[in-house]
């Protein structure tokens, strides 16, 4: 098994476009504090109309608003070329596009089938390699959909192989509303192997199955601090793996993942004032016993 993992700290735009809209300055508040964690990548906002997901009205002015941490990779979501091209404009040079592999949930998050995103995506490749940016195309509902149920892997690894095929940088398999399993993880990774695996855990499964990628050998993850976050167009889609419990379980295996375990609590903690609720993190309600030392 590997000796370093890469999370992607999520909760700024993931997490966060499932809770009620907060302030921009607890926006702001939240990425500084979690570009001091030691973290290396962060999915920082997400360029989509203000109509479609209000939480995300004020990308730019977070973005602009926010420190830049030369030592953590920052990226941002994007629906359409129109999205595309606001984050290349605010100086975004990793770039993510989601496309659903059931058709019923890509006409509910995006408002078109997968076969049209798919073209959609077709032509955003050069316009974003022209800027100097990547692309990583996540595939959403990838191990099943709330609506279509089982997802059948090969429809996946269609969908795998188009995206390279246009050119995209970086794949990655997203379990949108937590139906993964071990079995389902080992069953799609049989085939087709992504860079990067975002999972739920809705259903109680998540720090099984990043288990199970680890064996399988996937060494990129999404997370999100709390455990906040989930998709509004996926009914129960609640609940991202808590970034805190993923580094606790990865680090007391010998498992680096260069994550300040004590300052990623106390994020966790913030986010919990600016949140104004009880977050789902067994760590943080677990106490400082359970924290590695």
């Amino acid at each position: 098994m590997t000796d370093t993992v890469s999370i992607r700290e999520v909760a700024p735009r993931d997490g966060l476009q499932n809770e009620e809209p907060i302030a921009t300055d607890h926006k702001v508040r939240l990425i500084d504090a979690l570009s001091r964690t030691g973290v290396q990548r962060i999915e920082a906002v997400s360029f989509v109309h203000p109509k479609a997901i209000p939480q995300m009205a004020d990308a730019d002015e977070v973005w602009a608003r926010s420190w830049h941490n030369p030592d953590v990779r920052y990226s941002a979501l994007i629906p359409n070329t129109r999205g595309a091209e606001r984050a290349i404009r605010a100086g975004f040079r990793e770039i993510e596009v989601v496309v659903s592999a059931s058709d019923t949930h890509n006409r509910r998050n995006l408002n078109r089938s997968t076969d049209e995103s798919l073209d959609d995506i077709t032509g955003l490749i050069p316009l974003i390699h022209a800027a100097g940016a990547t692309l990583e195309v996540i595939v959403a509902t990838s191990f099943g959909c709330p609506f279509e149920g089982d997802i059948d892997p090969k429809r996946v690894a269609s969908i795998v192989e188009r995206v390279r095929a246009d050119g995209a940088d970086r794949i990655a398999f997203g379990d949108t509303t937590g139906m993964a399993t071990p079995r389902r993880v080992r069953d799609l990774l049989s085939g087709v192997r992504p860079d990067l695996l975002h999972f739920h855990n809705t259903r109680g499964t998540g720090l099984a199955n990043v288990l199970t990628a680890l064996e399988l050998g996937v060494t990129e993850f999404d997370a999100s601090v709390g455990g906040i976050g989930g998709c509004p167009y996926a009914p129960g889609a609640s609940g991202n793996i808590a970034t805190e419990e993923v580094v606790h379980m990865l680090e007391d295996m010998g498992i680096s993942t260069g994550i300040d375990l004590e300052k990623l609590i106390a994020v966790a903690e913030l986010a919990e004032g600016l949140l104004g609720r009880t977050l789902p993190s067994g760590v943080l309600r677990a106490g400082p016993r359970t924290r590695l030392v």
